[in-house]
């Protein structure tokens, strides 16, 4: 329906913008922003640059104000995923059905290819010129002090630490804890930095940027349990039989831990409340709740 389009509008722009913002394939190093445009294009579904663009227009502003952080959070969700892959990480040799970075232009410039990705990230956002003119810089630093704190050892870059730490060891009640906060580092705080920075950007007021981190915690919770749940999913038919223990690498899950209809639920609950938080936006925050529905009920 409406929330379809509305998402591939954005989506369109966004691929606009960022393709505006990085290297063209004629620069030097050639094959560095080859690396790079390879990665970035490779058909994301722009989760964090809508959810910054929607922010924008929830609190009065314009998605295009908030472009610059758009395709800053992408770069930088991007290069988490060509690290990701790498042998020394999840040593995946596919994404999204297309041979991984690495696969393709080799382990060493696949990590410099990260890296470009996530200072290029903070060269776009720290643009002032590529604002609105009226754009307070101090509401630029903020939003960039925002996605730094998301994007590192506080947020995702700490949550994969831990991810990485637990694999293998035994599942049970007592890795909960640890569960959600890797979740909640890992996923959710650069969901949730998003549609902060979005909205401060764009002239949200305190109040208001309380509201959608709120919102931003529990959908980007939401995203990574399903996210879980399409995985588990998907192990069990690759492999052919329930999977339990046996997991490929002993990832802590929550369907490992609790389940796919505790999952479900888990989801659902975290979707209800996020809806419920966005109810002072009234009519402003209509995408944004579709958003949420939507994150649960995407089959990828």
């Amino acid at each position: 329906g409406t929330m379809k389009v509305r998402w591939d509008e954005k989506r369109a722009l966004v691929e606009k913008y960022l393709g505006r913002y990085l290297p063209s394939e004629e620069e030097l190093p050639v094959r560095l922003s080859k690396a790079v445009r390879y990665s970035v294009f490779s058909g994301g579904k722009r989760v964090r640059a809508v959810m910054a663009l929607a922010a924008a227009e929830a609190v009065g502003g314009s998605a295009e104000t908030a472009m610059p952080v758009a395709c800053g959070l992408e770069m930088i969700h991007t290069y988490s995923l060509i690290h990701d892959d790498l042998p020394v990480m999840d040593d995946d040799d596919l994404r999204r059905g297309k041979p991984t970075c690495h696969k393709v232009f080799g382990e060493a410039m696949a990590i410099l290819a990260g890296d470009a990705l996530l200072s290029l990230a903070f060269q776009v956002m720290g643009d002032v010129k590529l604002y609105p003119p009226d754009t307070s810089c101090e509401r630029i630093l903020q939003a960039l002090h925002v996605v730094a704190l998301a994007a590192g050892p506080m947020g995702m870059v700490g949550g994969q630490v831990v991810d990485l730490e637990m694999e293998g060891k035994p599942v049970n009640r007592k890795t909960a804890s640890s569960l959600d906060w890797i979740h909640s580092h890992k996923t959710a705080s650069l969901i949730e930095a998003s549609l902060k920075a979005g909205a401060l950007v764009a002239g949200g007021s305190s109040r208001e940027i309380d509201h959608l981190s709120a919102y931003g915690r529990r959908v980007g919770l939401a995203f990574q349990v399903t996210d879980d749940i399409l995985n588990y999913m998907g192990d069990e038919e690759k492999l052919g039989k329930p999977v339990g223990s046996d997991v490929s690498r002993q990832k802590l899950t929550y369907p490992a831990l609790y389940g796919l209809d505790v999952s479900r639920d888990k989801a659902r609950e975290l979707v209800k409340e996020a809806v419920d938080i966005l109810r002072p936006f009234g009519d402003g925050g209509r995408f944004l709740r579709e958003i949420a529905h939507f994150v649960i009920e995407r089959d990828r």
